[in-house]
């Protein structure tokens, strides 16, 4: 709870002091905490003026100068808040005390309120969650989210050039806390980020998410039924939460965010203005700066502060993060093959899908590690991405019996099968398996080719393919006609003749006659 000082609370105080009582004495007389009375004391002798001159200050300005900021210890409090969760959850049942839970709380609080505070911030935290509290917005069920409509801008520190960029607004309604982030564009990529951003600044997850028309966000706006972009939808599915996009020409559904936006403008834009940053990192670290003193700041009645809200109401109604974070996923269409996989032009490589899917047209979703392949919104596979070319990712219950046999199809398995028949056949294999740049066409020639040794024998084979690599023609058209028309065996007798020249015995006096030439 902040503690709630009118401009009139204040005077009394600079009055007491002025009479010479102490700030102990001050507190007890207008029953107000020695800590608050001690803040303001500091922001007083603090300020550019007198206790005098701050004593002929009309309401609103001292109101204005002292009166805006939350006196309560957040970190303090947000650890009793955290701490209730667990007590509420136990309030029911039998042998449940209040005393219990106090004296558990003071062995793990670092500087513990006393079982009086205790008690009056319990029944403060569930008296509003109950509804005594008048709220416009029901805890936890939206966040909503804009970009604002002027830019923010960072500087390239080897050009010079003064960059542009995209700024992020997301609020949750019922405590108005709110969350700033700058990026590069208002793109697909920049907003999902944004939104993991947001979602673990508020460690929870609201039941919905309410967008502005944004491209990135919408395919098609309706005032109706508007059409959620897929990756949009998909992010939402992770977070287990919904997409729900403001009505067009409905000021009043946004209205809220854009509030959010306009403080951000002087909260935010105006304390920038004059600072220049070379990297979105700087930017947003001086964003979260400025933010804690954003969400500090009490609301105009003085109730308490956003931050105070959001921890003592609204954050118990937020659904759990995930335990992963959104990875950003690609799209792509690819027909099933004959043999049972699927095409993944990215990387050129094949992942398998059941062979009842043969045939099928399916869609593959992608991140930079998995695989999924979606037939009618159903998915038929999953995979581990595999980044090497031309590679055949196989999971062997996909297979149908008379496909099992060629899970094993890849250019180890070819070589292994060549080299029994001489190391020819293996160059030839490599040379076949190398110059096709779809992978089953060079296992089926290479397979027609090692197959040609049970027609032919493993020495003709070899022999043949030795022919064929000579010719740079090593196909298996072309080596099965070298063996067809014993143009291996030619080859053999050349091989031989020249073999018996070289150990003919020469005349001497041939060798002579030689000689005297």
């Amino acid at each position: 709870m902040a503690n709630k000082l009118d401009p009139m609370d204040l005077k009394q105080i600079i009055t007491l002091h002025l009479d010479g009582v102490s700030n102990r004495k001050i507190g007890s007389t207008l029953g107000i905490s020695r800590n608050t009375v001690n803040i303001y004391m500091k922001l007083f002798t603090a300020s550019d003026y007198s206790f005098i001159e701050l004593l002929c200050f009309d309401n609103a300005a001292l109101s204005e100068l002292f009166s805006s900021h939350t006196t309560i210890d957040v970190e303090r409090q947000n650890e009793l808040m955290l701490y209730f969760e667990g007590v509420n959850k136990a309030r029911n049942h039998p042998g449940f005390t209040f005393l219990y839970h106090y004296q558990q709380y003071v062995q793990l609080a670092e500087d513990p309120y006393s079982y009086t505070q205790f008690l009056e911030h319990y029944r403060r935290k569930y008296a509003k969650a109950k509804g005594s509290m008048k709220l416009e917005h029901e805890a936890g069920k939206e966040m909503f989210i804009d970009f604002a409509g002027k830019k923010l801008h960072i500087v390239d520190k080897e050009t010079g050039e003064i960059i542009p960029v995209e700024v992020f607004v997301a609020i949750l309604p019922n405590s108005q806390y709110t969350y700033v982030e700058a990026c590069l564009s208002q793109k697909r990529r920049d907003l999902i980020a944004c939104c993991t951003g947001a979602l673990n600044f508020y460690g929870g997850v609201p039941k919905a998410i309410v967008s502005d028309n944004l491209k990135s966000a919408v395919t098609r706006a309706s005032k109706y039924e508007a059409e959620i972009n897929r990756t949009f939808k998909d992010f939402a599915r992770h977070y287990n939460c919904v997409i729900n996009p403001a009505r067009s020409y409905a000021p009043q559904d946004k209205a809220l965010v854009e509030n959010a936006v306009h403080l951000t403008y002087q909260r935010i834009y105006y304390p920038l203005r004059e600072m220049t940053f070379f990297s979105l990192e700087d930017l947003n670290r001086e964003i979260r700066k400025l933010l804690i003193n954003y969400n500090n700041l009490l609301f105009k009645r003085k109730e308490a502060s956003r931050i105070e809200l959001f921890q003592s109401v609204e954050r118990q109604y937020l659904k759990p993060l995930p335990s992963s974070s959104y990875e950003l996923k690609d799209y792509r269409k690819a027909k099933v093959q004959k043999m049972g996989y699927v095409y993944f032009s990215p990387d050129k490589s094949y992942y398998s899908v059941p062979y009842r899917y043969i045939g099928k047209e399916t869609c593959i979703h992608y991140t930079k590690d998995m695989i999924e392949v979606y037939f009618y919104q159903e998915r038929i596979a999953l995979h581990q991405r595999n980044l090497t070319k031309g590679s055949y990712i196989t999971n062997t219950t996909h297979l149908s019996s008379t496909h099992k046999f060629y899970s094993d199809w890849n250019p180890e398995f070819f070589k292994k099968k060549a080299a029994p028949h001489g190391a020819y056949v293996l160059r030839c294999i490599e040379r076949i398996l190398t110059s096709h740049d779809y992978p089953e066409i060079g296992y089926k020639r290479a397979m027609g080719v090692i197959q040609l040794h049970k027609a032919y024998g493993s020495e003709r084979l070899n022999n043949a393919c030795k022919r064929a690599l000579e010719g740079e023609a090593s196909s298996y058209q072309h080596i099965k006609n070298i063996l067809k028309n014993n143009m291996d065996k030619a080859s053999l007798f050349y091989q031989d003749l020249e073999q018996s020249k070289a150990h003919i015995p020469v005349h001497p006096n041939i060798r002579g006659a030689s000689a005297y030439k």
